[in-house]
């Protein structure tokens, strides 16, 4: 063959106009599940330890994953039934690595970061790589996703485990197998045990798999698996509802600006015609799991308020979702490489401040370990200690040291040995009685916390407005820490009166 005969074949090989390889879907996978994961991890150990200051509720968790099995299961059945398999699952991990401040976070981290990655593959699945990472990103970065992952709290489980069962459902549509509908089932139950209101996310699954118009077959093994993650929950939420009391707290919605600008955004979003891969749509799956859960709080708020933001924490499946596929379908913004990362610059620095926030103290409605500081900068050894309401001892329970030297006036059994939360109080002439045995009393007085017609908590307040008088208040994140001193007059005068035939 002459050289002029093999000339168009060595062009044609290295043509620059040969199409570019895409990358294989295994590396595409890889990098939509590994970047958002790091992210987020890298985020949760940002700040983690918020300056060495836990707030009430990881209080409680500190406190009763610190006692044994047994003492939580019998705690149980007084309170906080609902998260008894979180504080179990905290005391086996407090076993293995410590009972320090990063141990009680970290698992939120990874979490997480699990549920991070899960978004992206959802993302991946139903609209392709570009808007799975995307998403997985979006999520990461989502200001209510990274205050859950530096929580020593349920919630960043719960939100992973909703994830990955939403994967697995939409991964068992087109292939019908059980064992899919097995690992649905199987991520579904736990975070409903974690929390019950998860099982709102069944409910939105439900809505998913109707309007996508899944065959008989399809909808027929959900109805079986969802079910039997009902039935699975049904003891617990027997069991739980005889401590409603528990969210007499909520006196409103808590936090729902959120929620609704999310929503808001997530509705602008899903109005584009976003991608889809397979028989469920992205919208179709991430408009009800965004909206639902806390429509549902919400109507149910008419009868007794329970929407809380943290509690449908999982809907952030859904905005990051429809973000990144929004994004994805926005090509204009990626003709330019100049442009996207300009855009991402102005994401960031608008949520630079917000995120700075969330690592501060502040930014929980209670600093338990300010409070602790307080009362014992304000206290002299020997003096009393009230709580009002008594059920804020649990502020001040982490560390011990902080109350060691005073006397608390109205306990009769500490947490503990009584299996509670808060322990159990005298009756209330008993704490009356304590009370003018002291000269001093520290008072640690609940903020928003309003007046009570208990009859223990109206014997302190009682008590103090007629022997004592303020003599200096210390006002910290949650609380304020009053010291009460004894008003000699008074009490001289109120014998007199009482002596006087």
């Amino acid at each position: 063959m002459s050289v002029a005969e093999r000339v168009p074949t060595v062009a044609t090989t290295v043509s620059p106009s040969a199409p570019a390889r895409r990358p294989s879907p295994r590396r595409a996978g890889a990098v939509v599940v590994i970047a958002p994961l790091s992210l987020t991890i890298a985020l949760g150990l940002w700040g983690i330890r918020r300056q060495n200051t836990l707030w009430g509720d990881e209080s409680v968790t500190y406190q009763l994953a610190h006692r044994d099995l047994a003492q939580i299961w019998d705690t149980a059945q007084h309170v906080d039934l609902v998260h008894a398999l979180y504080y179990a699952l905290m005391h086996e991990i407090f076993g293995l690595f410590g009972g320090g401040l990063l141990t009680l976070r970290l698992p939120s981290v990874l979490a997480m970061s699990l549920a991070a990655s899960g978004v992206g593959l959802l993302g991946l699945r139903l609209a392709g790589p570009r808007a799975g990472l995307l998403a997985g990103l979006v999520f990461a970065l989502l200001p209510q996703v990274q205050k859950y992952a530096q929580e020593g709290r349920s919630y960043a489980v719960v939100c992973a485990l909703v994830t990955w069962a939403t994967y697995a459902l939409v991964a068992a549509v087109p292939h019908r197998a059980r064992w899919r509908w097995a690992l649905y089932g199987s991520a579904m139950l736990p975070a409903c045990l974690l929390h019950e209101f998860a099982v709102l996310a069944l409910v939105a699954h439900g809505i998913t798999l109707a309007v996508s118009r899944v065959p008989r077959p399809v909808l027929t093994a959900w109805t079986v698996t969802a079910a039997g993650v009902v039935a699975g929950l049904l003891p617990l939420a027997i069991r739980s509802a005889g401590q409603a009391g528990q969210v007499s707290w909520i006196s409103g919605p808590v936090r729902l600006r959120y929620f609704l600008v999310v929503a808001v955004v997530g509705m602008v979003c899903a109005r584009a015609p976003l991608g889809t891969r397979g028989p469920v749509r992205l919208s179709a799956l991430a408009v009800p799991i965004l909206l639902l859960p806390g429509l549902l709080l919400l109507i149910a708020s008419l009868a007794k308020p329970l929407f809380v933001d943290r509690y449908v924490l999982y809907g952030n499946i859904g905005i990051a979702l429809l973000l990144g596929a929004r994004l994805d379908h926005s090509h204009r913004l990626w003709r330019s490489s100049r442009t996207a990362w300009i855009a991402a610059a102005a994401v960031l620095a608008a949520l630079l401040p917000p995120s700075l926030a969330l690592r501060t103290p502040q930014s929980r409605s209670n600093d338990a370990t300010a409070i602790g500081a307080a009362v014992r900068e304000e206290s002299h050894p020997g003096d009393g200690l009230l709580y009002l309401p008594g059920r804020q001892r649990i502020l001040t329970a982490a560390n011990p040291a902080d109350t060691r030297l005073l006397t608390d006036l109205a306990l009769a059994q500490n947490p503990a040995s009584s299996n509670t939360l808060a322990g159990i109080e005298l009756p209330a002439h008993e704490i009356a009685a304590r009370m003018l045995e002291f000269d001093r009393i520290v008072v640690v007085r609940a903020a928003g916390a309003h007046s009570s017609t208990d009859p223990q908590e109206e014997a302190k307040t009682s008590t103090l407005r007629r022997y004592f008088r303020e003599y200096g208040t210390t006002r910290v994140n949650g609380a304020r820490v009053t010291v009460y001193v004894r008003d000699r007059d008074l009490s001289l005068g109120d014998e007199a009166t009482t002596r006087k035939p």
